[in-house]
């Protein structure tokens, strides 16, 4: 593996299925959820995390590096999709699928926007990836991994692919970096799984 591609653990705003302000934290779930992934890749030998500075996804990136040793370099770059006004609004209320729109929501940014911010990040990724000798971790959000992933054309990945709560998805080093695993969660118990209720993305 070279790429390891984690969305944070959940937050109490995924479950209530709300469009989440970005200084939303980890529910006690989803701190339980970022320790059982962290055990996970403690175990393989990870060279470097790169995480979102948002707080669900740094304190995640936290747990993985105090279990691996490692320090987190954090960086904008792998933000979630901006959805502007739409924060903190409950997404089974609106109507319509906010989450897929290709415009921008007022004060957000467009599907367009997404698209090229996760080409920027993916170009930021192979350069700190080429400087390692093992696997990079890199930790984000759910629909901001999934345009990830789409503008990658990774066979499986399309409009309604979704990502759990820490979910792992491997994705070989050389082009065109084909996934050895998309959206595993097994190092989840039932007692921390989703519901399967919760939102994935916003």
């Amino acid at each position: 593996m070279s790429y390891i591609l984690v969305r944070h653990g959940q937050t109490a705003l995924n479950a209530a299925r709300i469009f989440q302000p970005a200084d939303t934290p980890l529910s006690a779930l989803g701190m339980a959820q970022a320790q059982a992934v962290a055990k996970r890749l403690a175990g393989q030998p990870v060279a470097a995390i790169v995480s979102s500075d948002l707080a669900r996804a740094a304190q995640t990136a936290a747990a993985i590096g105090q279990a691996c040793g490692l320090a987190v370099e954090h960086t904008p770059l792998l933000q979630e999709r901006n959805f502007g006004e739409l924060r903190g609004q409950p997404y089974d209320t609106l109507g319509f699928n906010a989450i897929d729109m290709a415009a921008a929501p007022a004060g957000g940014e467009s599907m367009a926007d997404v698209q090229a911010r996760a080409q920027q990040a993916w170009h930021f990724l192979q350069a700190r990836r080429a400087a390692l000798a093992g696997p990079l971790v890199v930790v984000s959000h759910g629909a901001f991994l999934r345009a990830l992933m789409q503008w990658l054309a990774l066979p499986g990945v399309h409009a309604k692919f979704q990502l759990d709560n820490t979910a792992v998805s491997e994705l070989s080093q050389a082009t065109p970096h084909l996934p050895m695993a998309l959206n595993c969660t097994q190092h989840l118990g039932a007692d921390l799984r989703d519901s399967g209720h919760s939102l994935s993305g916003g």
